[in-house]
């Protein structure tokens, strides 16, 4: 049985929207892209955007919130979590006012995501030291983070 073709109507861009919405939150940006995958109208898809984020049902700095502290359990450190938020479309200041509302300590969580991977905190060389320092890096950590995380692991092995 085959599939009827969706009508490309208001109401049905509107049943659209909120059946992504209903799944989980979406930021402005993200809505809209998957609402022009499915061949709806740019003007109309605007005007339904509008409509949601009038009625608080589409809100940048609730999805923003929301998406730091699921990054955070992930231990993704505030640099990646910046740029994933940029790249799904969130105004820096609404990504900076997430980020401080957050209240997480950055430091200590890199080195529980250093702890969690590293089980020996002995560094044997140069190159295991690179890898330890690459693999925070790309978690998100700073480089003062980083350096934190490398320095208290040693000291807690020498306690």
């Amino acid at each position: 049985m085959q599939k009827k073709p969706q009508q490309l109507t208001p109401e049905a861009l509107w049943h659209s929207a909120l059946g992504l919405l209903s799944r989980r939150d979406h930021s402005r940006l993200e809505l809209a892209q998957k609402l022009r995958l499915r061949q709806f109208d740019n003007e109309l898809i605007e005007a339904a955007l509008d409509k949601l984020v009038e009625q608080q049902w589409l809100c940048d700095e609730r999805f923003a919130r929301v998406q730091v502290r699921q990054h955070v359990f992930k231990r993704h450190g505030p640099m990646r979590i910046r740029m994933e938020l940029k790249r799904k479309g969130v105004e820096e200041s609404l990504i900076d006012l997430a980020l401080e509302a957050d209240e997480t300590d950055w430091f200590a969580l890199a080195l529980a995501c250093y702890q969690s991977r590293f089980r020996d905190p002995h560094i044997s060389d140069m190159k295991e030291k690179a890898k330890r320092l690459r693999y925070l890096q790309s978690r998100g950590f700073n480089s003062e983070q980083v350096r934190y995380a490398l320095e208290a692991a040693t000291e807690d092995d020498a306690h």
